[in-house]
């Protein structure tokens, strides 16, 4: 295990890494979950293998420390894992990121190009104020207080076993402040910015999820969509092969 500290009281991000050739891979993971249990079964996949990759925990998630006087919007998580990647010596890495993952992938793909050359966002989120059905959206409509006190207890009996099982590893503050970030969004917003980016961006919507909000646009600016059957949201859990391949694509 490695860590870095990402702010003044030197608390320390930390993940997880593998050797290999090449560029790095750094698989960064969604809201209330962690980075290896979703992507560490993509890693190892034999079109896959031999790329050093990073499993990063974002703070107050997974194994990283939960600082409580800690911000936790996407620019701070940003700056989080850049200070991860600066400490890990990795430059130009594909970043392969989940739902809020991806939402960072693109604040620090904008904040510091040099970190970045690819991304692979799966179901990233591009748009402030999400359905009120998103788990991030279901978290953030709790006061701060009333989240750690009882609604923490509460969304964890309504989400399902598998993000139940990371989001118990999350800090109730790190988690609230998180979604409540996520949904306020960025401005510009998120998918502005992802249609401005110059560096090869991959968008991967499952295709139980619905249609992609804004796909022709994303497309005419140079994001590849690629719609993976047979998978919700969680696309690298619901069908492997498809999502290895599109990690694969020109990489």
């Amino acid at each position: 295990m490695r860590e870095a500290r990402f702010d003044e009281k030197e608390s320390l991000i930390r993940w997880t890494e593998s050797a290999g050739h090449g560029p790095a891979r750094v698989y960064v993971h969604g809201l209330g979950a962690a980075s290896a249990p979703y992507h560490a079964h993509i890693a190892a996949r034999p079109e896959l293998a031999g790329r050093k990759s990073l499993f990063l925990d974002l703070p107050g998630h997974g194994l990283s420390d939960r600082p409580a006087d800690f911000g936790y919007a996407l620019e701070d998580h940003a700056d989080a894992v850049a200070a991860a990647l600066d400490a890990a010596a990795v430059q130009q890495a594909d970043l392969v990121a989940h739902s809020m993952g991806g939402s960072v992938a693109i604040v620090l793909a904008d904040r510091r190009p040099d970190l970045v050359a690819r991304l692979v966002l799966t179901e990233a989120n591009l748009d402030a104020h999400p359905p009120g059905t998103a788990g991030s959206s279901r978290i953030a409509a709790y006061e701060e207080e009333h989240f750690v006190g009882e609604g923490h207890a509460r969304v964890l009996e309504q989400a399902g076993p598998l993000w139940a099982a990371t989001m118990r590893l999350a800090d109730p503050v790190a988690l609230h402040r998180s979604a409540t970030g996520l949904v306020r969004g960025t401005d510009p917003t998120l998918r502005a910015t992802l249609m401005r980016l110059p560096m090869d961006r991959v968008y991967l919507q499952g295709g139980l999820s619905g249609d992609l909000a804004g796909h022709d646009a994303l497309v005419a600016s140079g994001v590849r969509v690629v719609v993976v059957p047979e998978a919700g949201h969680n696309v690298m859990l619901d069908n492997p092969a498809a999502f290895a391949e599109a990690i694969v694509g020109q990489s």
